[in-house]
């Protein structure tokens, strides 16, 4: 991450604080292309080496923006958004990420809203294109939060209890992403079998 880009991004948070953090977060998963994920690994190191900033009001503030902003771009999708995306499609760098997006949701359903959390460039368009191909939006609120908790929790503590080496961590979190993400999937997959061969047990011969 450039220089300027850092002493930027502190500059807001020296002057907003946690509101800094709720209005990146808000507008990145409402669809627009702000840095939300670096302003709350920043905001997660300062919180470690100034102590302006507590990690619980960080994750407590983080985990209420993305899920209200992905909320926003799911409306924006759903009540207007089909125009807008097929703008989007004829740039083919957008086209791309919108094609990997919408396989993963007619593949996933309603859990690629999860998944999208820790995918870079999906996060941002998750919500609206949610909207667009008018996904129920009861279980879209379900995988939001679910999503959001478990995204911001972890990038958070990671920021915080890894702050000392902030440059490698900047440049590494693709790959702490898709850990977490494979992480995540896998416990997921574990206590459903686990419910299902309860379930296949407690059934009569």
């Amino acid at each position: 991450m450039g220089r300027h880009v850092f002493d930027l991004l502190r500059d807001y948070l020296a002057h907003y604080g946690y509101w800094a953090v709720a209005a990146a977060l808000l507008l990145e998963n409402a669809g627009l292309p702000v840095p939300g994920e670096t302003m709350l690994l920043l905001a997660s190191f300062l919180a470690y080496s100034e102590h302006h900033l507590r990690l619980p009001y960080i994750i407590l503030v983080g985990v209420c923006a993305a899920t209200i902003g992905d909320n926003l771009g799911f409306l924006l999708g759903h009540y207007g958004g089909e125009p807008l995306l097929e703008r989007y499609r004829k740039v083919p760098r957008v086209y791309r990420t919108l094609a990997r997006a919408e396989r993963l949701i007619q593949r996933y359903g309603s859990f690629a809203i999860f998944i999208a959390r820790f995918i870079a460039g999906m996060r941002i368009i998750a919500g609206p294109l949610a909207g667009v191909l008018h996904m129920p939006w009861r279980k879209f609120v379900v995988f939001n939060f679910l999503g959001a908790a478990v995204w911001v929790a972890v990038i958070s503590s990671v920021g915080y209890f890894f702050g000392r080496h902030w440059e490698e961590l900047a440049r590494t979190m693709r790959g702490i992403n898709a850990a977490v993400l494979l992480a995540a999937v896998l416990l997921i997959v574990f206590f459903w079998w686990r419910q299902r061969r309860k379930g296949a047990g407690s059934q009569p011969d």
